[in-house]
């Protein structure tokens, strides 16, 4: 039996580590870690009560308050709006009426990951989504036309995860439940960090081409005012339903749920627009939707119940206490926690990331004067920057299933990428005013 909390921590994480390499479900793992470490803990319990009563107990009531919160409705929806249009033409018509607005910027056509990354992003919510759906047309289409295959892929490994921070983001959505922060307020606070990571993306490909012209074609395709003007009807579809789902929610007309029923209503009436909703491909979108939800809600009812059992054997407090007493300044321990989520994001995924580590982390954060609302920003980048380390970086393995390119060769061509996701934690970091600037301004 264990007494001391800090040594129960190193167990615990040890236990974790050798369930997750084993090749259980994270949910499993979270689960069973949470009862491993409470049978070596040394409890003190009234004889009456036995430790798996108490085990029951806390496994009862952390499952049902991690899910009994109306604001984890807009999680389903969001995710079957994202399935929608995964299933329906919408990267096609995106990537047609984008293709004649790039042709004269340095870079043209590797812009458009980027862009389109950006777009669908706004509509989807999820990473896996937005990388796969953007990915399937436009490396094809840009190896067809002789572009850099390294600029290409990427270009897709770091604009593909930008679905967690341009709004809607399903990651928000699980932190602000979890930290009680403004999901609306989570929402406006990723638009300016978000573009501002798209725009350093174009940013180097644009350098990148200056200096390397080989890595665009030396044939450049035509366009004129005309081509652009005709191209804007299959821009306009998608550009309607952002603004449906996002200033419903920015003007106050709706709530975050609210506004994800109106995406679903609306990528419904896109992907009829399309006319490219069967029956099948009905059905299929409901299935996923039902299986990643389903995945999620475990995974958040795992986590939650090894944070209760983290409180419960005052691994919490004496962590806290730890860091409190170690008198680490504010921007060594942003240091310490960002190299954490580095490990963290090289075994798991971004929703295990949120959902362990926000119960335990924010509080420790928030003493040393960081926001919730800034941290949450600070988060949802160390979970792009997940999705591209390995070896369970989920968009290295999307790309591979997409371009048949390995993994290792897809980790170097993504690296510049994720040292510009680095740059902009720093300058998140010394600027903070970036992420409250439009909270402050768009809400009263």
């Amino acid at each position: 039996m264990i007494s001391d909390p800090l040594t129960l921590l190193a167990v615990m994480m040890i236990i974790l580590f050798v369930f997750l390499l084993s090749g259980l479900w994270i949910g499993f793992s979270l689960f069973a870690t949470g009862v491993a470490t409470m049978l070596l803990y040394d409890f003190t319990l009234p004889p009456t009560i036995s430790i798996w009563s108490k085990i029951g107990g806390l496994i009862a009531n952390s499952s049902w308050n991690s899910l009994d919160s109306w604001s984890l409705v807009a999680l389903p929806l969001f995710v079957f709006m994202g399935e929608i249009l995964y299933h329906t033409d919408i990267s096609n018509k995106l990537f047609n009426g984008l293709l004649p607005w790039f042709s004269k910027i340095p870079g043209r056509l590797l812009h458009l990951n980027v862009v389109a990354c950006s777009m669908f992003a706004a509509v989807s919510g999820s990473s896996a989504a937005t990388t796969a759906t953007v990915g399937k047309i436009t490396l094809n289409e840009l190896k067809k036309r002789g572009y850099s295959k390294s600029l290409s892929v990427g270009s897709l490994a770091g604009a593909g995860t930008l679905g967690f921070l341009i709004p809607p983001s399903l990651i928000m959505i699980i932190y602000g439940v979890m930290s009680n922060v403004s999901i609306g307020k989570l929402f406006i606070a990723g638009i300016i960090p978000g573009l501002m990571l798209g725009g350093l993306y174009s940013f180097y490909i644009m350098i990148a081409s200056l200096i390397k012209p080989n890595v665009v074609p030396k044939e450049q395709e035509q366009f004129g005012l005309k081509d652009r003007l005709v191209a804007l009807k299959d821009i306009m579809p998608v550009f309607l339903l952002i603004v449906l789902v996002l200033g419903s929610i920015y003007m106050g007309f709706a709530t975050p749920t609210e506004a994800a029923a109106l995406g679903v209503v609306g990528a419904l009436l896109l992907a009829l627009m399309f006319r490219n909703l069967t029956w099948d491909n009905f059905k299929l979108s409901v299935k996923n939707s039902i299986k990643t939800t389903v995945m999620i809600s475990f995974i958040m009812m795992g986590a939650a119940f090894l944070s209760q059992v983290a409180g419960f054997s005052g691994i919490t407090r004496s962590l806290s206490l730890y860091v409190a007493q170690s008198h680490l300044s504010p921007y060594m321990l942003l240091l310490i926690v960002g190299f954490m989520y580095l490990l963290l994001g090289a075994i798991l995924d971004g929703v295990s990331m949120v959902v362990m580590t926000t119960p335990i982390i924010l509080p420790i954060m928030q003493r040393a004067g960081f926001e919730a609302l800034w941290f949450g920003i600070f988060l949802v980048i160390m979970v792009e920057l997940a999705q591209i380390t390995p070896p369970v970086g989920f968009s290295l393995f999307v790309i591979e299933g997409i371009s048949g390119e390995k993994v290792s060769d897809i980790i170097k061509y993504s690296f510049p990428f994720f040292l510009i996701m680095i740059f902009v934690v720093a300058i998140l970091a010394i600027f903070p005013q970036i992420v409250y600037f439009l909270p402050s301004h768009m809400i009263r």
